[in-house]
């Protein structure tokens, strides 16, 4: 119990040293967007930066009329942007919209149905989740970074691999333990210290906040921010995606992807009004007060949108364990009914999510419209 308490002690001193820097790191974020926008060249150094192979050049990723479908209904069409290197890009939409087929896309692992990807020279591209069966069992976490060397080269220089791990929250005693041990967040800091020792320019990674606790959370928020290379993130987390990516590129429905500078909540407000049929101009001045002012949230639809975070993380939570219980070997090696429950439960969990998600796009929508018009008001 004592060295629990210990190890806990240090890892509490860890958070909270990261939390003196939340300012500054959201002010680089800010800047970063701005760069993003005006398609600036981004330079400048970090504390704590993944180690970069050879420079990528400018141009990451550039496609060019993208569709894509699977013998049916398009998944993406005639979809176009450019990928330039320090972009933090995240893809957002709902289940089954086709967020990691454009992603691979993207990589060039899937070839598209029209259009082409044109990349960069010199990308040297690492996936979080590749990462998540090459953890040893048997050895301890510094032999599972290090492979029982007492220094790892990052970003060009030599760190003792103890010094590494502690920016990753390992106290020395826990750097010395075997992986077997680890509880999920442990595990989950070890995948994140592996992945920012490997020589990387572009990062990818797919869903990574599905089964992270909020220190590891708020540690991968930082070292994203702080990666120079170029970062293409699949998330639902709008949390995350506000505190790290540069831009987005949003699933708007009939094959469509619009791209948008900023996080989650920028898209919100970039994001276009449906059209509608022009008017006579009859009563307009009528027409103009009641077009500045957008309906109000009800008390139950407010109530309703307060609660639907909570009850998309829980969705989420019973879906990263249903998808962690159905990558184990012998899940396959039980009885027929229990594996047809399991899939159609992971069925169900999507598209309730997918419904929850949609609810809160258009509540959401309603109160950044009433919160803009109140803020137009008071100028």
């Amino acid at each position: 119990d004592k060295k629990l308490a210990s190890e806990e002690s240090w890892i509490r001193q860890g958070v909270k040293a990261r939390r003196t820097r939340n300012e500054g790191r959201v002010k680089a974020l800010e800047k970063m967007r701005e760069l993003r926008q005006a398609r600036k060249e981004r330079v400048g150094t970090v504390r704590m930066q993944a180690q970069e192979a050879e420079r990528s050049g400018k141009l990451v990723i550039e496609a060019q009329e993208l569709s894509y479908d699977y013998e049916g209904p398009p998944i993406i069409s005639d979809f176009s942007a450019t990928v330039m290197r320090g972009d933090k890009v995240g893809i957002i939409g709902p289940n089954g919209c086709g967020k990691s087929t454009l992603l691979h896309l993207l990589l060039g692992s899937l070839l598209p149905k029209s259009g082409k990807v044109r990349h960069g020279t010199h990308l040297q591209i690492a996936y979080f989740d590749q990462l998540r069966g090459l953890l040893d069992e048997d050895k301890t976490v510094q032999e599972n970074i290090a492979d029982g060397k007492d220094t790892v080269v990052i970003a060009g220089m030599p760190r003792h691999i103890i010094g590494y791990l502690k920016d990753f929250l390992f106290s020395p005693d826990r750097s010395r333990s075997p992986v077997r041990i680890l509880s999920g967040g442990e595990r989950n800091r070890l995948l994140l210290a592996k992945l920012f020792s490997k020589p990387s320019n572009v990062l990818v990674l797919d869903e990574p906040t599905n089964d992270l606790d909020a220190e590891t959370l708020e540690l991968l928020e930082e070292l994203l921010i702080a990666y120079e290379g170029t970062v293409l993130l699949v998330s639902h987390d709008r949390a995350f995606l506000n505190n790290v990516v540069t831009g987005t590129l949003v699933f708007e429905g009939q094959g469509q992807v619009s791209e948008y500078a900023g996080g989650y909540d920028d898209w919100l407000q970039q994001r276009r009004q449906p059209d509608t049929p022009e008017k006579p101009p009859v009563r307009a001045e009528k027409q103009r007060v009641k077009s500045e002012r957008p309906r109000k949230l009800s008390y139950k639809e407010q109530l309703e949108l307060d609660r639907l975070p909570r009850q998309i993380e829980t969705l989420e939570a019973e879906q990263a364990a249903l998808y962690q219980d159905m990558a184990d070997p012998l899940f396959y090696q039980r009885n027929r009914e229990d594996i047809a429950k399991a899939k159609e439960r992971l069925k169900t969990l999507e598209n309730e999510l997918e419904t929850a998600f949609s609810r809160w796009e258009v509540l959401e929508s309603f109160r950044v419209d009433v919160y803009d018009a109140e803020s137009k008001g008071k100028r």
